[in-house]
């Protein structure tokens, strides 16, 4: 089984923020079916961590394995892009 590793960028405690994890904890919750890891990143606290990954807006969802690595940038609300988007639709199923 295959572990899902994602790491979510944001700016601040804004209210932005608070959707974007909010929708991506019910998604994780709700479809994966698999273990997954999930870190949040704070760019105002750890503006090295955002340079080195290229992070130019926020909120944004990166999916680093199973690879290839994909991203997705916005609040995540619409669940069905977000799976489609980081490719994790078929992983979902594979349970």
């Amino acid at each position: 089984m295959n572990k899902i590793i994602l790491k979510l960028y944001v700016t601040g405690k804004t209210l932005r923020t608070q959707k974007a994890i909010a929708n991506l904890e019910a998604i994780c919750k709700n479809e994966l079916g698999m273990e997954y890891e999930l870190t949040v990143v704070d760019v105002l606290e750890r503006p090295q961590l955002a340079e080195n990954e290229k992070i130019l807006a926020t909120p944004t969802l990166i999916r680093e394995l199973p690879p290839p690595v994909r991203r997705i940038i916005g609040d995540l609300s619409d669940k069905e892009k977000v799976l489609i988007g980081l490719d994790l639709q078929k992983l979902t199923c594979e349970e």
